[in-house]
């Protein structure tokens, strides 16, 4: 019988207990405070305007043509097969 007095004790001291109250104060020390944290700056940003001008300069290559060999205009002479054919119009 000594049993049912043990958890007749226990019982007893589980409703006797009171849970201490929370405050806001509590988690001072406990947790960092959260801040933003500043926007990077983009690389792109930083130099556009000299990364486009290296673009422009930059030369034209052309896969299977020498570099030297380029027309001075600029353009490149298209193969006979790449040029597209005209279609004749049907006649009434």
């Amino acid at each position: 019988m000594r049993h049912n007095s043990d958890i007749e004790l226990y019982l007893k001291e589980l409703k006797a207990y009171k849970t201490p109250a929370v405050k806001e104060s509590d988690a001072e020390g406990q947790v960092q405070v959260f801040t933003m944290p500043k926007t990077p700056a983009s690389p792109e940003e930083a130099n556009l305007a000299d990364s486009l001008k290296a673009y422009e300069s930059m030369a034209v290559e052309i896969e299977g043509q020498d570099a030297s060999a380029q027309t001075s205009a600029g353009a490149a002479q298209l193969p006979d097969w790449l040029e597209a054919e005209e279609e004749e119009e049907p006649h009434h």
